[in-house]
């Protein structure tokens, strides 16, 4: 594969990705919206997020005998967050934040799940779960599900590293004053559900791991000129010597985000069909990174 055709293939792969994202921003509006008709809701539970909020004054509107749907609610508090912030963490981001969130909102309106468990624990655990999944599938396709979302994004963008540990603390916030009007025993069921949660977006989302690649070549100078090219991280050029083949060899060194590696190691090997490419994930790095803006995933 030559330079020409690999930078074809890349467009291509962004075409596909960005039919995928849409995709996967549907997919998580329809698990969300299931999780909180058939677990949230008949467990009497909280989940997180800027929809936990709706949901509580949802809850607080009934309990003093209001109305206040949780769907009015998930755009009431999402909008004025999505315009505020779409600056700072990106159009593309906060467009298809945005049709999650009002899609969402959307569904709860017109779809009706019924509860497939009558067990509150296995509402936990199962809602729990799938509520992650829901919030990673939106990550995954470069969107959230608005609200705390978009804060967590924007910080994470500027140290880093992720802070769903410190989003996690402002839901179990948000449940103690659900636990101080309805009760602490469900509170302390939606704590639990929301941990589970956390612990699987933690698991499944991976945009802050970052990835040593080693490519071992005998034209450093062509490949690494076609990677700066094409990449904004620097590379370290290393001279050894190719046991086998008894010549001097060259091994190239670089840290990527765990997103980028495929169409880096790609193409490295549209430059040197040769090159020999050993990966390994990186535990910390010190120094200064260039961190993909997420409009350029």
């Amino acid at each position: 594969m030559n330079s020409n055709q690999w930078l074809d293939q890349l467009k291509k792969k962004r075409k596909v990705r960005m039919v995928f994202s849409i995709l996967m921003i549907i997919a998580s509006s329809l698990l969300q919206t299931y999780v909180i008709q058939a677990f949230i809701n008949p467990a009497n539970l909280l989940s997180a997020g800027f929809t936990g909020v709706a949901i509580l004054l949802d809850r607080i509107a009934q309990h003093y005998g209001g109305f206040f749907p949780t769907s009015l609610g998930i755009l009431a508090l999402n909008i004025p967050v999505a315009l505020a912030c779409y600056r700072s963490v990106g159009k593309r981001f906060t467009l298809y934040s945005s049709l999650q969130f009002c899609l969402t909102s959307f569904l709860l309106g017109v779809l009706q799940f019924e509860p497939i468990v009558d067990d509150v624990i296995l509402n936990v655990a199962f809602g729990g779960f799938l509520n992650g999944m829901a919030i990673t599938l939106a990550l995954k396709a470069n969107g959230s599900t608005g609200g705390t979302d978009f804060i967590s994004l924007y910080v994470s963008n500027k140290i880093r590293k992720s802070i769903w540990n410190e989003i996690f603390l402002f839901n179990v916030f948000i449940l103690i004053i659900f636990g101080a009007i309805f009760g602490w025993e469900y509170a302390g069921y939606s704590i639990v559900f929301q941990f589970i949660s956390t612990r699987t977006i933690s698991t499944f989302h991976h945009r802050y791991e970052q990835i040593t690649i080693e490519a071992t070549t005998q034209h450093p100078e062509m490949l690494s000129d076609h990677y700066l090219e094409h990449f904004h991280h620097g590379m370290t050029v290393i001279e050894g010597y190719g046991a086998y083949l008894h010549k001097r060899v060259y091994i190239c060194k670089t840290v990527v985000s765990s997103y980028e590696a495929h169409d880096v190691v790609m193409c490295l090997r549209a430059a040197d069909p040769n090159v020999i490419i050993n990966t390994y994930r990186t535990s910390n790095f010190y120094g200064r990174f260039y961190q993909k803006p997420i409009d350029d995933m």
